[in-house]
């Protein structure tokens, strides 16, 4: 990628069915479904076929055999098999989540291009357009959006581009003489966060700011803006971008930096996956590696609910005194049951100096006799950085890590334990808003403390203090500032998120059907703890990859003030809607299945 010459590309040898001039279906006002008049005949794809060679594959889901056989012991197996991410992100016709109830149902598309390389895509991208079909594009698969899926539809599969390029000196294409190398890492667009934190910073000493559950995917992270268990300390994963390989609707590759299409590369951060075109190779800067990272698991329970509420105000006053800067990351939960649940790691400390700071925190839960604190003797952990993300045997049987248990997985296929109920999931409701850190100072903290109580009478709420990146270091915001984000995670202390969801569960399958009733019911719950926490910050932005389904004012809640520019990227790179996704840029414009335009 360094030695591009060009920053635009058409492969060579594609022939007249996949040639750059405007095809047929360009500018039609519906897609094609099978067997509708202008649904490819089988020679068509068989001419796909003779492109992408053994890439094409006709679609069949596994569950299609559940459907069939609900009862029959390889439907029980299949169910418990959706219980392993690594399962899931390997099989082509399914999502890491399997639906939202009420919203939409995880459904295989007819054909997939399981590409291999660039030409693959660029194949599949020209045959969708000319052909007048709906495109999909899945990478990890981790969508809650349903936005990896979609009936009737092609779909680009970018699973087997994971390869992973470590550079001592990197400068973008075409931008020779304009900064000083640095030091980087390419990334295949479907790389997973585990291979990129092994060969970064197990293998490699460096760090390079992903997401925290370690089966997602790498592209689609970065594209809808991308949290990391560190963001506080480095950022937006998509402010560390350096440059992106893109095939465009009109099935171009483009090279797209600070320097080569630099509208492009500025919506590729933050605009979302799946809207602009299809990536298919990142190039991210990797940041010094901190000598450790640690730790701090306690769980409090109080006694009654004035006791909770006096809790819940005591964590928000020592987070805004102590720990609002970039050695602290992840999740404080405020629970129902009158119980505070601290989950947060360091960065940049050693133990005693993390113990130094959570001391007067701890001394005060201790003097209040209405407190009962876990014991744990595993309260405040640190290990070295390099470390942290190593399957070691030690990590295994302590079950700090999860492991891939199919016969004869790698051995770095691992995950947080924490992460595995997400694993085949089916959502029934969740929601998500920035909270400023405005909230945090002295004659407004307590108005947030009894919201977030009242909140909880409902449903839990978690504060994901990574996810919001004021107190963060300028650098830090000067990335995200050049983001496609919305502004309002500039001033956010936390990004506050509630869910609801059920086990494993697909519609048609007796005996493994989701539970309307009870899904209705947890969306209400949790929908009158929205409108506590509403009162507060009504006009509080939501993060579009974990956020609500229907949202109503995605446009301005995703993007802010940004969304203007980013349709204007849309409208110049995408002018005939070919990458349509569920509340993504331009989808306004189409009707809910992306099958018909609007306007």
């Amino acid at each position: 990628m360094q030695a591009a010459a060009a920053v635009s590309l058409v492969p060579a040898g594609l022939p007249p069915l996949f040639a750059q001039a405007r095809g047929a279906g360009e500018g039609a006002r519906s897609r094609v479904r099978p067997g509708e008049p202008g649904w490819p005949s089988e020679a068509r794809w068989q001419e796909l076929g003779r492109q992408v060679g053994p890439a094409l594959v006709k679609v069949r889901s596994p569950l299609a055999d559940c459907l069939a056989s609900p009862g029959s012991a390889a439907c029980a197996r299949l169910f418990k098999a959706v219980a392993n991410p690594y399962y899931l992100g390997d099989e082509i016709g399914l999502t890491q989540t399997l639906g939202w109830v009420g919203a939409w149902t995880s459904r295989p598309s007819v054909y997939a291009v399981a590409a291999r390389h660039t030409g693959d895509v660029v194949a599949a991208v020209n045959f969708a357009r000319h052909n007048n079909l709906r495109l999909v594009v899945k990478g990890g698969g981790h969508s809650y959006q349903g936005t990896s899926s979609a009936p009737d539809s092609l779909l680009v599969w970018t699973r087997k581009m994971s390869d992973v390029t470590l550079h001592d000196a990197f400068v973008g294409a075409g931008c020779e003489g304009r900064g000083a190398p640095v030091r980087a890492v390419t990334l295949g667009a479907g790389a997973i966060w585990a291979q990129a934190y092994d060969a970064v910073t197990t293998r490699g000493g460096g760090y390079v700011q992903g997401g925290g559950c370690m089966t997602v995917g790498v592209a689609g992270l970065v594209q809808s803006g991308g949290f990391g268990s560190f963001s506080k300390a480095f950022g937006l994963a998509s402010g560390s971008l350096l440059q992106a390989e893109v095939v465009t609707a009109d099935g171009v590759v483009r090279i797209a930096n600070a320097c080569n299409h630099p509208d492009l590369f500025w919506g590729l951060k933050g605009g979302g996956g799946g809207s602009l075109g299809v990536v298919t190779r990142l190039t991210l800067r990797v940041h010094p590696l901190p000598e450790t990272f640690g730790a701090v698991n306690l769980t409090i329970k109080a006694s009654s609910a004035p006791a909770f509420r006096r809790l819940v105000g005591l964590v928000l006053d020592f987070y805004s005194r102590s720990l609002m800067n970039p050695h602290w990351g992840e999740q404080i939960r405020v629970r129902p049951d009158n119980v505070l649940k601290i989950a947060m790691v360091f960065q940049g400390l050693d133990r005693s100096r993390a113990q130094a700071v959570w001391q007067p925190f701890l001394d005060a839960v201790a003097a209040d006799r209405e407190f009962d604190l876990e014991f744990s003797p595993l309260k405040i952990v640190s290990t070295s950085a390099r470390d942290f993300w190593a399957p070691t045997l030690v990590k295994r049987a302590l079950g700090f890590i999860g492991t891939d248990d199919r016969p004869g997985a790698p051995r770095g296929n691992v995950f947080w334990p924490g992460d595995q109920d997400q694993a085949g999931q089916t959502l029934h409701a969740y929601q998500s808003a920035w909270l400023p850190a405005a909230l945090l100072q002295d004659g407004r903290r307590q108005a947030l403390a009894d919201a977030l109580f009242a909140a909880s009478r409902h449903w839990g709420c978690s504060l994901h203090v990574n996810k919001g990146l004021a107190g963060a270091p300028p650098g830090a915001l000067a990335a995200a500032r050049d983001t496609a984000m919305n502004p309002a995670v500039l001033d956010a202390f936390a990004l506050v998120i509630l869910g609801a969801k059920g086990p494993p569960a697909y519609p048609g399958v007796a005996g493994h059907e989701p539970d309307p009733v009870v899904a209705r019911r947890q969306a209400l719950a949790l929908g009158r703890a929205v409108d506590e926490l509403r009162k507060l910050v009504p006009d509080a932005g939501s993060y579009l990859s974990e956020t609500n389904f229907f949202e109503p004012d995605w446009q301005r809640s995703f993007w802010g003030t940004n969304y203007p520019r980013l349709l204007a990227v849309k409208t110049r790179y995408d002018p005939d809607g070919l990458f349509v996704v569920h509340h993504g840029v331009g989808s306004e414009r189409w009707s809910a299945d992306g099958f018909t335009r609007l306007a």
